[in-house]
């Protein structure tokens, strides 16, 4: 991956002296992914660095730590935050910051099938002691719009903001099969990882308490827009035991996850031509109501 995240860098490395880390670690830090968060492995440390987009996510990431510990006292398999570090969110150039354990290198790559067990384990968790907030999807478009400033075009600005606000209205129609409960929120395969013998979820940023459904609608859509293998989304149902794509309420929140979709790659677009085009391509398929194009994960 190329490391064009110098600014997260120097955020990483003032929160590693904040919280009593090896400033080396920092130095030597790999970029893992970068997305809503900036993620670096500080392996000489055994720590994984999250740095969030902005100050309005702090109360997200607080959450996130909450939910982590959560589960760990329910045993579900899942990243822990690092033991011994920040046991909050520090804030650095308003910059919230988190620090995870490190996970031992992956046995093997994640299947659907592994995603659909850990998702039907967290499915049928109590509430927890504190309070969730719904999923609310479409939350951050107009978020994800502002932040690419004049590198979107004014009418596909206009398009995607109406879009919104008509699915939002259908959303709000919606009528559930399954009972509402506790999420992930962002239920793909990259947030799964199999590592020391056992599937683990990552990437606790969504849980919420809401419709089981949203969980369940995005490997089918998937296995559309971003191709998994043949069979990918019937054999995630089976092991699940529901088949999402037979409830009348799925083609609402399809359309809702791609246009959230959308809008999340427009914060990558200033200064990126890749991201540009994958931006325009995705509004292409909206507006002319394609919904069987690829489309590349970003």
């Amino acid at each position: 991956m190329i490391d064009t995240v110098a600014v997260e860098r120097t955020v990483l490395a003032r929160a590693c002296n904040t919280a009593g880390i090896d400033p080396g670690a920092a130095d030597a830090a790999e970029l893992l992914a970068y997305g809503e968060n900036a993620v670096f492995a500080l392996p000489c440390v055994g720590v994984v660095a999250r740095i969030a987009r902005g100050a309005h996510l702090l109360e997200r990431a607080r959450r996130e730590m909450a939910v982590a510990r959560w589960l760990a006292e329910e045993d579900f398999p899942t990243v822990r935050p690092a033991v011994g570090v920040a046991a909050e969110p520090l804030v650095v150039s308003d910059r919230p910051v988190t620090f995870w354990e490190l996970l031992p290198p992956a046995d093997r790559e994640p299947d659907v099938r592994d995603l659909a067990k850990l998702l039907k384990r967290l499915h049928a968790l109590p509430e927890p002691p504190f309070a969730l907030p719904p999923r609310t999807p479409l939350a951050l478009v107009e978020t994800w719009l502002d932040s690419a400033d004049a590198a979107v075009h004014l009418d596909d600005r206009r398009f995607l903001l109406a879009r919104r606000d008509e699915l939002a209205d259908a959303y709000a129609q919606v009528v559930p099969t399954l009972p509402p409960g506790v999420i992930h929120g962002d239920a793909l395969l990259r947030n799964v990882g199999v590592h020391g013998g056992r599937a683990v979820l990552l990437d606790l940023e969504n849980v919420s308490f809401d419709l089981r459904e949203l969980d369940l609608i995005l490997i089918p859509m998937a296995a559309v827009r971003y191709g998994l293998p043949d069979g990918a989304a019937e054999r995630f149902a089976k092991k699940y035991g529901f088949d999402v794509t037979g409830w009348d309420g799925y083609p609402v929140l399809r359309a809702v996850r791609e246009l959230a979709a959308t809008a999340w790659v427009a914060q990558h677009v200033p200064g990126n031509p890749a991201a540009e085009e994958e931006f325009e391509h995705r509004v292409r398929c909206l507006r002319t109501g394609d919904t069987e194009s690829r489309w590349h994960a970003f």
